[in-house]
């Protein structure tokens, strides 16, 4: 009597996982933490007007950033548009979230997933054109003001800080409702039904059943946010105008225009660490609060 053969899963054991991870890691290694390196290096070198950079190891870029009052509050703008974005689209998600996890129908969610991504397809540069035709002096906004009566000359609406956080937050929405819309769905609809039978209101079963459940969805949009809304560009430049700076413009203007790669270097190393920092701490607080708040509602 022949003996059966059964093949299991084939699994690389001892060096043949490592050679089989080394490429990957290699490429890892020459495309991500290379330039990091070759950026951190730059950053300790000194600046002389007319020269590409002068070899040195030297602090004095980011001294002349921390001790500069302009660049400071360009670092604490840029940290509270993220904040505030990152709020915005929280509290502006959760709805639309829900709304699409209890959709029963896939043709109907599938046509309201594209509605909510569709935005993401249109380049920067085409969203930002919408929102100068809308906020402009002659813009949309301000001739419903004029026609209304609210306002007897045009509203500075551009180059202003709400213009910036309202241009991110319709950048960044989408980003949040997907999240939490994936989380939603796995959260188990009789579990809503039973807390509203046992005489919770809409609220109370909101508060103590699906927030709790929700908290992974939460912290990874509000990360996901935050990060997006720091490292913020075309947004800040077309909309914000000179007059209201973050990181990310003034890091571009200082390796493109002044050609001071030294100094564009520290502050694009002092964007990259605030960013780091605020992202784990935030994330480390929500996770803490997540488990407290299951044990508290249980």
């Amino acid at each position: 009597m022949k003996a059966a053969l059964s093949f299991g899963p084939l699994r690389p054991t001892g060096g043949g996982a490592g050679m089989l991870l080394a490429p990957s890691v290699l490429l890892v290694l020459v495309l991500l933490i290379g330039p990091l390196v070759l950026l951190a290096r730059y950053s300790l070198n000194h600046f002389e007007p007319g020269q590409f950079m002068v070899q040195a190891w030297t602090l004095e870029n980011y001294t002349r950033f921390f001790n500069d009052p302009y660049y400071r509050d360009v670092l604490l703008r840029t940290v509270w548009v993220a904040l505030a974005t990152t709020a915005i689209c929280l509290v502006l998600g959760i709805l639309p979230a829900y709304y699409i996890a209890r959709i029963s129908s896939p043709r109907l969610k599938s046509l309201v997933l594209i509605a909510v991504i569709l935005p993401l397809f249109m380049g920067a540069a085409v969203r930002v054109a919408g929102w100068l035709v809308l906020f402009g002096d002659r813009g949309l906004a301000n001739a419903f003001l004029l026609s209304v009566g609210l306002a007897d000359a045009p509203v500075q609406l551009l180059y202003t800080g709400t213009a910036v956080v309202i241009g991110l937050v319709s950048v960044n929405l989408p980003f949040m409702i997907i999240t939490l819309q994936s989380v939603i769905e796995g959260i188990e609809h009789p579990l809503e039904e039973a807390g509203l039978g046992l005489g919770a209101n809409h609220f109370q079963m909101f508060r103590k059943i699906l927030l709790p459940l929700m908290m992974p969805g939460i912290v990874t949009g509000c990360v996901l946010c935050f990060i997006l809304g720091m490292n913020g560009y075309a947004t800040p430049l077309l909309i914000g105008g000179p007059k209201f700076q973050m990181m990310a413009p003034a890091l571009y203007e200082q390796i493109t225009r002044a050609s001071n790669w030294p100094f564009g270097a520290a502050l694009a190393f002092v964007l990259m660490s605030t960013t780091l920092v605020l992202t784990v701490a935030s994330t480390w607080l929500l996770e803490r609060r997540s488990p407290r708040m299951a044990e508290a509602h249980a």
